[in-house]
């Protein structure tokens, strides 16, 4: 009989647990989205520290998502970006730049009231509803 070595199995069974640590808001339509919404701060970890951003997304029954995002250092103040999204399975897929047919899928992590937490590629996006 052969026996388990349980001390080798503890770290794929903490990444098994560690990807339930947090249950996705399945959204079913676009309607929960449809607005504009403040986008406060992005991070890549959850719990992990905030950077403070300043940029707005507009998500339109049409089908277009604008983002505008101002840069108070920068030689643009503001900068206006419209691309194309869909909700389909739950998540929200929005092309990765305009113009280009590649697209990424964002859940949301977390929507209560006016607030929602977004996890897209490699980012956390918070935002609340204008």
């Amino acid at each position: 009989m052969r026996r388990i070595n349980y001390v080798k199995c503890l770290p794929l069974v903490a990444v098994f647990f560690a990807s339930f640590a947090y249950a996705d808001v399945e959204l079913k339509d676009n309607s929960e989205l449809l607005g504009k919404w403040a986008l406060t701060a992005e991070s890549i970890k959850l719990d992990g520290g905030k950077k403070v951003v300043s940029s707005s997304w507009e998500f339109k029954s049409d089908g277009s998502l604008i983002s505008v995002a101002t840069d108070s250092l920068g030689r643009t103040k503001e900068m206006t970006v419209m691309v194309k999204y869909i909700v389909e399975d739950g998540l929200i897929k929005k092309q990765v730049s305009p113009g280009r047919e590649k697209y990424e899928s964002c859940s949301v992590v977390q929507k209560t009231g006016s607030d929602m937490i977004v996890r897209c590629t490699n980012l956390f996006l918070f935002l609340t509803k204008k």
